[in-house]
């Protein structure tokens, strides 16, 4: 007797995916070059398969049938059959149980087998061997999901790009280790959305929280070999269905969803860090999980001998946007991360391979033209991690109107000033103002420059102060791996120290750090945990370690810590609080009053203006910006001299001067500290000071 899933109709090509309709659900995948596509039905626990039925039509190159008998919650798969002829850039095998691109849930974890291969391992033909052995067993399965939702009242955020201070956090490392959460929750959306932890980034003061990788990922084989985790996420599968691992027991996507109401509600916006760029089949020698078996010489970028890939993104595989359905997946995928879980924005992993026409990079690449032109994405945060491995990768500030851009120029310059290096003072000067050099461009805003001087890639706040070289033994690979241009200085002891004076010098060079970052023009971005002395043990490539090395650690924090948080925080709302510190426009010296007061300016500690030699003699470390509007006077004062200098505040400006910041005695007030006395303040060495006087 055939089982009642085998009632199955045409169906519809248009919407790809297992859509429910709320009567039967319509399973549609697209695949140019297969020859018969089946789709496969498991028992509730996934681990036996029930049915495999044959998708009945093929229409514009999609294989679609509907079923009026297969509900949400139903476990799926597909199997693929196409030649199997790795040199003319096919890899169809039927053996291999296949995830939908357009999954919105998996269950289950993958468990690493030599049956997820589609060539058989050892063999000395490689690749072009034939592996036989059914995968079904190790692979997590798609599931039919009704994604109706009530919202309620939610409503967006939508802080402007200005007032934006982003937290790059990771999902499970934000609550691994919060003692009051219930173990179950730990580490997971759920745990996110705990009143507590938002109160934690309320409190702080950000505006949005940017997710390291949340779409499904699976740990690396070679990292499961040596009892190692892909932490980090930046290996995806599956660009609709959120990562398991990040679900509490028996939730789907909705605790996602739930998660984004919960932080909106208290005015915090949800970035999503995405990887579209390449997917977790690697190279020619990696598993066959999903887009490799369906359509492989559609879905990616092949070299000139098509049994190998192009690759510009060091991890073996390029997704191929120039293909109209590649396309149509990604930009499908982003909107339904917009439209139905409420998310406000996006952080592109290695954006320039989404621009690449192979060797050449292109700001109106089909890609971002299709962003600029979609009336859902081009409503929405869009940040690019404006680089990759390829030849002409390094695009930072080339990127067209709508993009704001991670720019590591900015960290690296901060870093090497407040270290003491020679010739960053003109650096430091740009890049406080929003590197207009690399950004002023078609019309683009302060905002587009990301200004950060420490992310989930390298080192912590605390390890810039704390290591003058990488420690990355716990990775297996002899230390060999991670960036050593670190640009750190450990005041004077390498790690952990007791010494007071140490300690108290490298409290002032975070402080420097952070208050250089939040009072730059710009959009700043800062990393979980520095607030409160986060350490990764000098670790700067921390992407396999799922560990304490990584977590967030809630109890315990020392009264330096606790210190630091307050100022962090007192910093953040002295930002959100003055609008000279988050201006709409480029500062060049523009007038904006009768006297001829100039918007900026930049000064010696005399006082006086700082001229063409000032900024040419690479010993200049100390200097002074005067930020100016109609009503308002900014003075920022550096000192990146080991001793202390008496700044003079210019003829004009020297009555009712404030002190809002002083990072050598830790003050920070958004309510003004203390009054000036006199025309002089003294900064002490390797110190920043912010005064305000009001009009």
């Amino acid at each position: 007797m055939p089982q009642a899933s085998r009632r199955v109709l045409p169906g519809s090509p248009t919407h790809l995916g297992a859509r429910w309709d709320g009567l039967g659900t319509n399973f549609a995948l697209f695949s140019a070059n297969a020859m018969k596509v089946e789709l496969c039905l498991f028992d509730s626990n996934g681990r036996r398969e029930i049915d495999r039925i044959a998708l009945p039509e093929y229409t514009h190159e999609v294989f679609h049938g509907y079923f009026p008998d297969v509900r949400p919650g139903q476990l799926y798969g597909y199997r693929v059959y196409g030649p199997y002829a790795p040199e003319a850039g096919h890899r169809f095998n039927p053996n291999k149980l296949l995830i939908d691109p357009y999954a919105l849930e998996l269950r289950g974890e993958m468990r690493w087998h030599d049956a997820a291969f589609g060539y058989r391992m050892g063999s000395a033909r490689g690749d072009l061997s034939f592996d036989r052995r059914d995968s079904a067993s190790i692979m997590p399965k798609c599931v039919v999901v009704d994604p109706a939702v009530t919202w309620g009242n939610d409503i967006r955020p939508n802080v402007p790009w200005q007032d934006t201070v982003i937290y790059e956090a990771h999902v499970k490392g934000m609550t691994a280790l919060r003692s009051e959460l219930p173990p179950q929750l730990r580490g997971t959306f759920a745990g996110l959305a705990d009143p507590d932890v938002v109160d934690h980034l309320v409190k702080l003061g950000v505006t949005a929280v940017e997710l390291m990788p949340t779409q499904s990922f699976f740990n690396d084989g070679h990292l499961v070999d040596r009892g190692l985790t892909n932490y980090w996420g930046y290996n995806t599968i599956g660009f609709f269905a959120p990562a398991t691992r990040y679900i509490s027991p028996g939730a789907g996507i909705h605790e996602f969803k739930v998660m984004v109401r919960r932080l909106h509600e208290a005015g915090i916006e949800v970035i999503l860090d995405v990887v579209y760029n390449h997917t977790a089949e690697g190279n020619q020698n990696g598993p066959t999980l999903s887009f490799r078996g369906i359509d492989n010489a559609s879905y990616y970028v092949l070299a000139d001998d098509p049994r190998y890939y192009y690759d510009t993104t060091g991890c073996g595989n390029n997704v191929n946007l120039r293909h109209e359905r590649v396309l149509q997946m990604v930009m499908d995928s982003l909107r339904y991360w917009v439209q139905e879980c409420h998310v406000d924005g996006f952080r592109f992993d290695l954006a320039s391979t989404l621009g690449r026409d192979r060797d050449q990079f292109d700001p109106s690449a089909v890609f971002f033209d299709a962003i600029r032109q979609d009336p859902v994405l081009s409503a929405v945060k869009m940040i690019a991690e404006p680089w990759d491995t390829g030849p002409g990768g390094y695009q930072v500030g080339n990127y067209a109107p709508l993009w704001a851009e991670w720019n590591d120029k900015y960290r690296d310059n901060v870093r090497a000033y407040w270290k003491g290096d020679d010739g960053m003072a003109p650096e430091l000067a740009s890049n406080l103002l929003g590197a207009s050099n690399l950004f002023e461009k078609r019309g683009r805003k302060p905002w587009a420059c990301v200004s950060f001087v420490t992310a989930h890639d390298g080192f912590t706040l605390m390890d810039v102060v704390s290591y003058n070289e990488k420690h990355n033994e716990a990775n297996g690979e002899d230390n060999n791996d991670g960036h050593s241009h670190n640009l750190s200085w450990n005041c004077g002891v390498e790690g952990e120290t007791d010494d007071t004076a140490v300690l108290d010098l490298r409290d002032r060079m975070r402080r420097n750090l952070v208050a250089t970052t939040l009072l730059s023009q710009g959009t700043p971005m800062l990393l979980m945990g520095d607030e409160v002395g986060r350490t990764q043990n000098g670790n700067n490539n921390t992407y396999c370690q799922d560990n304490e090395l990584n977590w967030l650690q809630w109890d315990g924090i020392s009264e330096r810590d606790e210190a630091f948080r307050t100022f962090v925080s007192n910093v953040i709302r002295i930002r959100r609080t003055r609008s000279l510190l988050g201006q709409r426009k480029f500062l060049h010296g523009d007038t904006v009053d009768d006297q001829g007061t100039q918007d900026v300016h930049w000064l010696r500690p005399s006082g006086e203006a700082m001229e063409q030699g000032d900024w040419d003699n690479g010993l200049t470390r100390s200097m002074a910006v005067l930020l100016a509007g109609a009503e308002e006077r900014l003075a920022i004062l550096f000192n990146a001299h080991y001793e202390p200098l008496d700044f003079t505040i210019p003829a004009g400006f020297e009555d009712g001067w404030m002190v809002l910041i002083d990072s050598a005695t830790g003050i920070a007030s958004p309510k003004r500290a203390a009054k000036v006395n006199g025309n002089q303040y003294r900064v002490e060495g390797r110190a920043l000071v912010l005064l305000e006087t009001t009009l």
